[in-house]
């Protein structure tokens, strides 16, 4: 399928999707959506409730590299340690991630260096991108994980149920359920009522979050 490089409306940069008129990042910003879903209302919310260290993060679509570089920019900052793992079954490519540049966008563009050893890490196997961010990339369909009790945290980060609609269902938030230890939360940028039912009905407890630019909800959902 074919993928475009587009400028968001923070001024940073995503992949387009002209096919299906999808978008890895929100059109209105992607830097804006990501620190909000997944920093603001996800990392940071389960870091002020854990004390123990590291926080084990899993990323359902690690995509652009986005979300992994902020996260080590958030772990930096509030000397966090983190073991984090990216689940992505059609990796970018180097083309890609260059052209999007987010390591010049972040902390004064501090983590150029950064970025690209998230992006040139090897797949499959745990890398060390700093004593404090542990990182595992792995190429598969999300439908194929089994981890069980393993993660603090998913980003819960596919594209839309309205071009994915499988990706958004019972049986892929019982993965994401079982994967999560006790207490664990996951976070996503959709409000939809059928994803919201979906996770509930295999026994998440939901809350609705006012959303970032251009959306009016997100979801929280915590493993009780």
């Amino acid at each position: 399928m074919k993928r475009e490089i587009m400028k968001t409306g923070d001024g940073s940069f995503t992949i387009h999707l002209p096919e299906i008129n999808e978008q890895y990042h929100s059109k209105h910003g992607a830097l804006q959506e990501a620190l909000h879903v997944f920093i603001d209302k996800g990392l940071k919310h389960k870091s002020q409730k854990q004390s123990l260290t590291p926080i084990n993060v899993l990323e359902i679509g690690l995509g652009t590299g986005l979300n992994a570089l902020l996260t080590f920019d958030f772990a930096f900052e509030y000397d966090l340690k983190i073991d984090y793992t990216g689940i992505e079954a059609f990796p970018v490519t180097k083309e890609e991630w260059e052209a999007m540049d987010y390591g010049s966008f972040i902390n004064g563009g501090k983590w150029n260096a950064i970025y690209t050893k998230i992006q040139e890490s090897i797949w499959e196997e745990n890398i060390s991108i700093t004593n404090n961010f542990k990182l595992r990339k792995r190429q598969l369909e999300f439908k194929s994980i089994r981890d069980i009790d393993a993660y603090d945290l998913v980003y819960f980060d596919a594209f839309g149920a309205r071009v994915q609609p499988e990706l958004w269902t019972e049986s892929i938030f019982k993965i994401m359920y079982d994967a999560l230890k006790q207490n664990g939360v996951l976070v996503t940028y959709a409000a939809k009522g059928s994803v919201r039912r979906a996770m509930q009905a295999v026994g998440f407890d939901v809350e609705r979050l006012e959303g970032p630019p251009g959306k009016r909800e997100m979801l929280r959902a915590t493993k009780i």
